[in-house]
């Protein structure tokens, strides 16, 4: 089955919506424009809930607050922070129960940092 076709047995298709952007780029939380985008986010994850689709859904602390592990060499490391070091992290994630690629897109393309950010859409696995 391709990534974006319909599940044969007429099921829906769970797909992460994973919300990146640089943090350089969002208005700060504590402006009008922060205030009034998180007010955007709570109305897209309550529209994401009436429609049936939100299957799960968290924001993540700054990426500051990140731990990575990694075994090198039969060691392990800990290291504070995240592990690529890049403009645009990880912010947030929803997972949604839609019918195919198309319908996951059109939900990415509402999220209200789709202008500064970028949301990358991935199914997500099912082993039986």
């Amino acid at each position: 089955m391709s990534a974006g076709a319909p599940d044969p047995k007429g099921f829906s298709m769970l797909h992460a919506l994973l919300i990146y952007n640089d943090p350089a780029d969002a208005p700060a939380p504590e402006s009008p424009e922060g205030q009034a985008e998180f007010q955007s986010w709570l109305s897209y994850t309550e529209e994401l809930g009436r429609s049936g689709v939100l299957k799960a859904g968290e924001a993540l602390h700054p990426q500051e607050s990140a731990t990575t592990v990694r075994r090198r060499d039969g060691e392990t490391v800990v290291t504070d922070g995240p592990f690529a070091e890049t403009k645009e992290v990880l912010g947030g994630f929803y997972v949604i129960d839609v019918e195919d690629l198309d319908a996951a897109l059109a939900w990415a393309e509402k999220m209200p940092n789709i202008a500064y950010g970028s949301v990358e859409v991935r199914p997500v696995a099912v082993f039986e």
